[in-house]
């Protein structure tokens, strides 16, 4: 079991999803940075679907009642490894992120606040095992599907590691820091603004404003002027779509989008810029490019 001491800000239970479900209305959810959380599990030898937590700003303290291998990845964070002993607890400096160090029986991993980036991924070899909903352990923040959020006293099972395959990676290369523009594909519903639209928006930047969570990050900057007033008739929304409200201000669909939407959508990320958009936090700035 791993009992949760402090989750910090906000922790939940993530995997890869639950696709296929959108024409009944329920969202993919899983991982906002599903990279890390496939490098994470691989560290430890898990399949890269198993589910791990997901930290958003670090600050958690968790301790492993079972020896196992833990692995972080994602926004870079100071770790540290409580070593339960006689007459107090000892520090061991091997944890950090990018390599899968051992946890023994009563140790307490601790993370700190990231460096850069938002969210960051803890995996444990055999995975969190929580009841799963429609095929994904996932906490949806939008609809309440999946697990709640980690709270102080709560205890998570950890899966059999039987049958895994032996740890095979010592370490991951860090992933260089890219200040370089998210990239767009145009529309479905640029025909709603004005011409320069969609040159106003790759002018930038845009500031990630506080209201921002994995539902989507809202941004403040240059006001997208429409064509026509009113709303759309509800259509189905993806990941990394650019939702603009009647205020101008485009919002980033992120993994707990809803799976409809009225207002119109700009332009859509580029799938392999998703995970770089989750790790934007409050106060970053961003730029766009066609």
């Amino acid at each position: 079991m791993i009992e949760v001491i402090a989750p910090g800000p906000y922790a939940t239970v993530q995997d890869l999803g639950r696709p296929g479900y959108g024409h009944l209305g329920v969202p993919r959810s899983g991982a906002a940075d599903a990279p890390s959380l496939r490098l994470a599990n691989r560290l430890v030898g898990n399949p890269e679907g198993t589910a791990g937590i997901e930290l958003t700003f670090g600050g958690c303290r968790l301790r492993f009642s079972a020896g196992t291998w833990v692995a972080l990845a994602g926004a870079p964070c100071p770790v540290g490894l409580l070593l339960p002993e006689r007459g107090g607890d000892r520090r061991d400096p091997r944890a950090g992120m990018l390599a899968p160090f051992w946890v023994p029986a009563g140790g307490q991993v601790r993370v700190g606040t990231p460096v850069t980036g938002l969210r960051t991924y803890l995996a444990v070899r055999g995975g969190v095992d929580v009841p799963p909903v429609l095929g994904s352990r996932s906490t949806d923040s939008l609809s309440g599907l999946g697990p709640a959020p980690l709270a102080p006293g709560l205890a998570l099972a950890v899966g059999p590691a039987l049958g895994l395959p032996p740890i095979v990676v010592d370490a991951a290369p860090p992933r260089p820091a890219e200040s370089r523009p998210l990239r767009l594909i145009p529309g479905p519903r640029d025909d709603w603004f004005v011409p320069g639209a969609l040159a106003a928006l790759c002018a930038g930047p845009y500031e990630v404003s506080q209201d921002s969570n994995r539902v989507g990050a809202r941004l403040r900057g240059a006001a997208l002027e429409r064509a026509r007033d009113g709303e759309l008739p509800s259509e189905g929304m993806v990941a990394g779509a650019l939702q603009v409200p009647p205020d101008g201000q485009p919002i980033v669909f992120l993994a707990d989008h809803p799976p409809t939407g009225g207002y119109p959508v700009i332009a859509v990320l580029a799938p392999a810029d998703l995970a770089r958009a989750a790790q934007l936090r409050p106060g970053d700035t961003v730029r766009f490019r066609l």
